[in-house]
């Protein structure tokens, strides 16, 4: 018999916790799909409904069996569905890596003696984003350490500075933000600099798992941290990112836990996330973890594809951490967001004089060092749109509008189009030769797939593109 729980007859309250790990832990020890159930579990995802936890763990426990591939094969339909084959590019760009908290699988923490502690002047973050706009990023995630120095105010500032860097045709078109948990207030002093998402995880949202791993500072105090999002609702910024990091807790966990956690944002906010990140535990200097929850490649290469049936409208961001294969290979089953030509120590964007990683100077160690050109050239090699669209961001198609777009799929009238124009303008700007040459046939072929009209429209922006034009978006 599968587990069926009670109907609650009261909705999830905002800003109160709302993880019960015995709840979890019962559909992922009672639910015994079967081979009808599994497929019909996967025709409601590719009807483009979120899936019940019930629903994820069927695909949870069919992972090992030979209905694997089904779930893959699933979960890349729905990507093409409702993603196309657009990635959008990011680069991460860390601020400052002060910290007061004690988390056992981080560099930046306390009671690493070895780290070396900096945060970037601000002449240092106009020398790193122009760095990273001689490139052709368009797109940044500021991170802070959680420290006292790094107050919404503080983050405010940084995210307007970081506006106002142009370069030749650079510019930094979207700001989004991993930091620490605000109040209200601090939320709201950050969202009215104009961020785009701003980024929560919790790690783990096993409570007691979260006790090993965190002894000190705020970052303890595990239902501060589980809200924190429903804060920043509360505040206006209807833009959110969650994620959990892999390795801390028995995978299955987190990934019921992760819809659990949106379908909390969609009852009390009528939205959920924007983004689900999943990294997964990499070195840093001083590793203190439970080898036990180890997330292996074949693992990773299951989690992704469900979640990505799970929450079919929700953004994936695949990061640096993964090597190329594995990004790869995973890219396929359902990523709509990766970084390209990371960089974590400070100040390494504009200094090229030491091209090593210094552990010493990093949360953790990234795996993936290529070039945003090379991450690009990969993508045309392999049909995808590089994108760096901001449109829905700049033109209030965020939270619950968004939905409003995304859901009945229209999302794919501006992507597809937008992803060219912002190809188009790298080609123009920054591509070698043989990128700009695979760029122009990739973009061709996708034009010939829009409606007329906007095919049309999109051919008219890219010669406005050619004779000098930039920005120019659906």
């Amino acid at each position: 018999m599968r587990f069926k729980p009670e109907k609650l007859s009261i909705p999830d309250q905002r800003m109160k916790p709302f993880i019960d790990p015995d709840e979890i832990w019962r559909f992922i020890n009672n639910t015994k799909p079967d081979k009808q159930r599994v497929r019909d579990v996967i025709a409601r995802s590719l009807d483009k409904n979120r899936l019940t936890m019930e629903e994820t763990a069927v695909l949870v426990n069919s992972m090992g069996t030979d209905l694997e591939d089904e779930i893959r094969h699933g979960a890349k339909e729905l990507k093409e569905k409702v993603y196309g084959n657009r990635i959008v590019l990011f680069a991460p760009l860390y601020v400052g890596n002060k910290c007061t908290n004690n988390c056992q699988y981080c560099g930046f923490r306390i009671s690493n003696k070895e780290a070396v502690r900096k945060t970037l002047t601000d002449d240092e973050i106009v020398r790193e984003v122009e760095a990273l706009e001689d490139n052709g990023q368009k797109r940044l995630i500021l991170v802070y350490g959680e420290h006292p120095e790094y107050s919404p105010e503080y983050i405010a500032h940084t995210v307007r500075l970081v506006y106002n860097i142009k370069k030749d045709h650079g510019e930094i078109r979207r700001v989004n933000i991993n930091a620490a948990p605000l109040d209200i207030e601090g939320f709201r002093t950050v969202g009215e600099a104009g961020i785009g998402t701003y980024q929560v995880f919790q790690e783990t949202y096993h409570p007691e798992a979260y006790k090993w791993y965190h002894l000190g500072g705020k970052k303890k105090d595990y239902e501060w941290r589980l809200t924190a999002l429903d804060r920043a609702q509360e505040a206006g910024i209807d833009d959110v990112g969650i994620g959990a990091l892999f390795g801390l807790y028995d995978w299955r966990f987190e990934v019921l836990a992760l819809v659990r956690h949106t379908n909390h944002l969609e009852a009390c906010y009528n939205v959920g996330p924007h983004t689900i990140s999943f990294p997964r535990i990499k070195d840093a200097l001083s590793l203190n973890i439970d080898g036990r929850y180890q997330v292996s490649d074949d693992d990773f290469k299951k989690l992704v594809p469900i979640l990505r049936l799970a929450v079919p409208y929700t953004g994936m961001i695949l990061t640096a951490r993964e090597t190329p294969d594995v990004r790869r290979e995973v890219l396929q089953y359902g990523v709509s967001q990766i970084d390209g030509g990371t960089k974590l120590e400070l100040g390494s964007y504009s200094d090229s004089r030491n091209e090593e990683q210094n552990l010493n100077r990093e949360q953790f160690k990234i795996n993936d060092s290529r070039s945003l050109s090379e991450v690009i050239d990969e993508l045309l090699e392999n049909d995808y749109i590089p994108s760096f669209c901001t449109s829905c961001y700049r033109m209030g198609r965020t939270g619950e509008h968004f939905m409003e777009f995304s859901v009945p799929g229209f999302i794919k009238r501006f992507c597809t189009p937008n992803a060219i124009l912002t190809l188009s303008e790298y080609i123009c700007d920054y591509a070698t030769e043989p990128v700009a040459e695979k760029g122009w046939k990739v973009i061709e072929k996708n034009l010939k797939t829009l409606d007329e009209s906007v095919e049309k429209s999109t051919r008219e922006k890219i010669e406005r593109i050619k004779n000098g034009e930039r920005d120019l978006y659906f």
